[in-house]
């Protein structure tokens, strides 16, 4: 076994869990100019949680990505470290196209959709989770987590789109099935329709029971469960 295959089953293997819930809310990056970095991240699309200043000296802004369990903070005063100095900061989502084309009608400089060089983590291209060499294009086998696209805030903190359809076993609760947006939800139900209408050609005939096939296709992706066929 490698000791990529040997670190991912310890992720999913690994014993107990904590009596507290222990939830990733915030994270704080580094910013110039206050107000040009909330006009960018207003200009995302996301909300605006908090706007609040102190003085002269103090000033934190807070926006959370839409669908999004955690927010970002930026302002005056609130971190030592060096604006843009943040990077690799993922945003998941379930259609890369999609999502790609609606920040280019917002304005947004973003590369193109591209995958990883085939496991080869030497290269000149800016790291991120498969390492240094960027292939332009979707994932040719359009595997989930494998296709990305990347952008940069005015300050030059980057982010990467990761898209995200089918969770690997572990990293979902099996026994909860959550979704944080209406579209989040309907992805999954496009997914499952597509499946479905693939089961009904196996099968040579209409299933009246496609509600409960709907939803255990859903629950079963969620969780990185293997699918009904």
């Amino acid at each position: 076994m490698s000791n990529t295959q040997a670190r991912s089953a310890d992720a999913v293997d690994a014993p107990g869990r904590p009596a507290v819930d222990t939830k990733l809310e915030v994270i704080v990056i580094p910013v110039s100019d206050v107000d040009r970095a909330k006009r960018f991240y207003g200009g995302l699309g996301w909300r605006l949680d908090a706007d609040f200043a102190s003085g002269d000296d103090f000033r934190v802004i807070q926006f959370t990505p839409p669908g999004s369990g955690c927010s970002v903070i930026f302002g005056k005063n609130v971190t030592a470290a060096a604006p843009g100095s943040a990077q690799g900061l993922y945003l998941i989502v379930s259609n890369i196209e999609a999502a790609r084309d609606e920040l280019l009608g917002r304005g947004v400089e973003i590369s193109k959709a591209f995958h990883d060089g085939g496991g080869v983590y030497a290269g000149t291209d800016e790291p991120y989770l498969f390492g240094r060499r960027r292939v332009e294009g979707l994932d040719p086998e359009h595997r989930s987590y494998r296709s990305f696209a990347s952008f940069s805030d005015p300050d030059g903190n980057g982010w990467l789109l990761q898209e995200i359809t089918t969770r690997l076993p572990g990293r979902v609760d099996a026994d909860t099935t959550t979704f944080p947006s209406s579209t989040e939800l309907a992805a999954a139900l496009r997914r499952a329709a597509a499946a479905h209408g693939e089961h009904e050609k196996r099968t040579g005939k209409q299933d009246p029971d496609w509600p409960d096939w709907y939803a255990e296709h859903i629950v079963r992706e969620q969780a990185g469960k293997p699918l009904p066929t």
